[in-house]
C-alpha cells in the first residue's frame, strides 16, 4: 500500500488537536479557542473551516471509520489482484493496518468510547453501518483462512480481536508501552493468537 507523505492540511491540524483535547478532557471540557490556539489561529477563525465542535466531532468518527473500511477493503482488493495472495496472509495485512490505527490513532479510540452518543442520530447511524461493513469484510477473511469455524462465531471472535487491539488508550501512559515496534509485534501475535483459538476450536 502507499502511504501518504503530504504535509497535513490546517483542517487536518485542526482535527488531530481537537481529537487530542477532546479525548484528554471530553467533549465540554474543551473550547473553540483552546482547539484555535492548538494550531495557531484565532478561535473564530475555526469558524472558515468547521461549522463548530459538533461538526469536528462527526468528521472524527465518520472520517475514522471510513478510513478503516478503505484501508481493509484496499488490502483485499490488492490480495484479488496480486493472484499469489493467501487467506493468511491477507488476515496479517488486516491485523496490522487495524494495529496501525490503534497506535496512531488512541485519541479516536477513547473518543469513540465516550463520544458517539453526542453525534446526530445521521451522523452515529453512518457511523455504525461503516463498522458493520469493516466488520464483515474481515468476518470474510476470517472464515477463508478457518473454513470450518461458524459464521456466528467468526464475527464474535472479530470483534473481541477489535477489542483487544483497541484497548491501546488503557494499556498505560505515553512511555509507559515497549517501543511501537514491539507493541505492534506483541498485539499481532496476541490477535494472530485469538484467531487461531477460535480456529482449532472449531
Amino acid at each position: 500500500m502507499t502511504t501518504r507523505t503530504d504535509a497535513p492540511t490546517r483542517r487536518e491540524q485542526i482535527l488531530k488537536e481537537a481529537a487530542r483535547l477532546f479525548a484528554e478532557r471530553g467533549f465540554h471540557g474543551v473550547g473553540v479557542d483552546e482547539i484555535g490556539a492548538a494550531v495557531g489561529i484565532s478561535g473564530p477563525g475555526l469558524y472558515r473551516h468547521f461549522p463548530g465542535k459538533d461538526a469536528m466531532l462527526a468528521e472524527l468518527l465518520v472520517g475514522i471509520s471510513e478510513r478503516l473500511l478503505a484501508g481493509g477493503q484496499l488490502r483485499v482488493d490488492e490480495d484479488a489482484t496480486s493472484g499469489d495472495g493467501s487467506p493468511e496472509a491477507l488476515l496479517d495485512a488486516l491485523i496490522e493496518g487495524h494495529i496501525d490505527f490503534a497506535l496512531d490513532d488512541r485519541p479516536l479510540i477513547t473518543l469513540h468510547d465516550r463520544e458517539l452518543d453526542r453525534l446526530r442520530d445521521t451522523d452515529r447511524k453512518r457511523v455504525r453501518r461503516l463498522q458493520r461493513q469493516y466488520v464483515e469484510l474481515w468476518v470474510e477473511v476470517v472464515r477463508a483462512r478457518y473454513p470450518l469455524l461458524p459464521e456466528t462465531e467468526a464475527r464474535a471472535t472479530v470483534h473481541a480481536v477489535f477489542g483487544l487491539l483497541n484497548s491501546t488508550p488503557h494499556l498505560g501512559r505515553p512511555g509507559a508501552l515497549p517501543g511501537r515496534t514491539a507493541t505492534a509485534a506483541l498485539l499481532h501475535r496476541l490477535a494472530r493468537g485469538a484467531f487461531e483459538a477460535a480456529g482449532e476450536e472449531a
